[in-house]
């Protein structure tokens, strides 16, 4: 039974911060940052980050100054819409595009931007989703761009039309037919290409939304796709451009954008109302684009070479280990290093091989893109240090099972 007097007693014996009683301090013995390991508490191991902006890898490291307005803001309270407005209009102007908007990730830019297309700025049909009756209710895809993601898009209730080509595409068009998705990685494997999708969306008069959430760098990226004339694009905050992981972009036509914060938090009667937004993560996401833009991007792809160079020379040493780099063509366009050897030789797979390093001290995440033939490293990722520390590593690991 719940007892006053004995919770009392328990309260007087935790730790007071600033006028507040807190329990944190009983696991810990002490408070304050800096002085606590959360990670060792709780039992979880932190990794060198040798695979890359995977979500579950929590993608890329906030830059400080990224952290100093995420703790600026907590300090102070600020009306939702008038910072979510000023905050879209400071990144539209910095990105030459004529709206933006700070999203939950790319994942909710999608569902909000499929909202957008389908109500628009009318409040009854807002209300109204995932309930498509009698409106536009239809989202035409290449059948190559189908993908886990576009689950975001679906929740809206829209049934997604796949086609193959542009005959099919014209066919499909018609009355109800409220956007034309295209997943901005899948460009090699459809048949309509980027630059013909938007043209072709302008002829249908439907309107074009291109997910290129991976697709920074190079930076040139962030207006490419609008200014090819998609109505809406969105690119994820967490990955190249180093903001809050829980933050993205949506960029594109004004009247859009009005219409995608309309089907979000603070508005409670919305579909994408459990996407919210908060100060800190819009103003974050702000100086990470503010500094992405400042960067110089020619000295990362120096040091990212650098460190594939460092990790393939060690594993070389030997016998049998060949080495290759590789950038992806649009997704992850950053260097990747692929290690193979003669499994006979090295009597180890690569798959096991990454399960070793993961297990190891510092446990060391190698790319999801590693298979039964190649160990694969994404760089771009890395802290100071971390090339030597993997590449010492990886040859020790090799050299162990010779």
């Amino acid at each position: 039974m719940w007892n006053r007097r004995a919770f009392l007693a328990g309260m007087a014996q935790m730790p007071v911060i600033g006028g507040l009683v807190t329990a944190t301090g009983l696991a810990a013995g002490k408070v304050g940052a800096g002085k606590r390991d959360f990670f060792k508490e709780l039992g979880v191991r932190p990794f060198i980050n040798a695979a890359g902006t995977y979500t579950r890898l929590t993608a890329s490291l906030m830059p400080p100054e990224v952290i100093d307005a995420i703790a600026w803001s907590s300090k102070h309270y600020v009306d939702i819409v008038a910072l979510q407005t000023a905050v879209g209009e400071r990144i539209a102007r910095l990105l030459d595009v004529e709206a933006a908007m700070v999203t939950s990730g790319a994942a909710g830019a999608l569902t909000v931007g499929t909202a957008a297309c389908l109500t628009g700025t009318d409040q009854e049909k807002i209300l109204r989703l995932p309930d498509l009756t009698g409106m536009r209710s239809e989202v035409l895809v290449q059948k190559s761009h189908r993908y886990g993601y576009d689950h975001a898009v679906r929740a809206c209730g829209v049934r997604m039309v796949e086609i193959e080509t542009v005959e099919e595409l014209e066919r499909a068009a018609g009355p109800k037919s409220a956007m034309m998705l295209f997943f901005n990685d899948a460009d090699p494997r459809g048949k309509i290409k980027v630059e013909e999708w938007a043209r072709l969306g302008k002829k249908l008069g439907v309107p074009t939304f291109n997910d290129a959430a991976a697709d920074v760098p190079p930076v040139e990226n962030l207006n490419r796709y609008v200014k090819m004339g998609y109505d809406l694009v969105t690119f994820s905050g967490g990955k190249g451009i180093m903001g809050p992981q829980s933050a993205g972009l949506l960029l594109g036509r004004k009247d859009l954008i009005e219409a995608a914060r309309l089907n979000t938090s603070p508005y409670s009667d919305s579909v994408a109302r459990g996407m919210k937004v908060n100060k800190e993560e819009m103003l974050g996401m702000m100086v990470a684009v503010e500094l992405y833009l400042r960067r110089n991007h020619e000295a990362d792809r120096r040091e990212w070479d650098r460190r594939a160079a460092v990790i393939a020379e060690a594993a070389r040493k030997l016998k049998s280990v060949t080495s290759e780099v590789i950038v992806p063509p649009v997704a992850n366009h950053v260097p990747h290093l692929k290690l193979r050897w003669d499994q006979n030789v090295i009597k180890i797979s690569p798959l096991d091989a990454k399960k070793k390093l993961q297990e190891g001290d510092p446990s060391i995440e190698a790319c999801p893109m590693t298979t039964k033939e190649e160990l694969v490293f994404g760089v771009w990722m890395m802290q100071p240090g971390d090339a030597e520390v993997v590449a010492r590593k990886v040859q020790q690991l090799l050299k162990a099972a010779v």
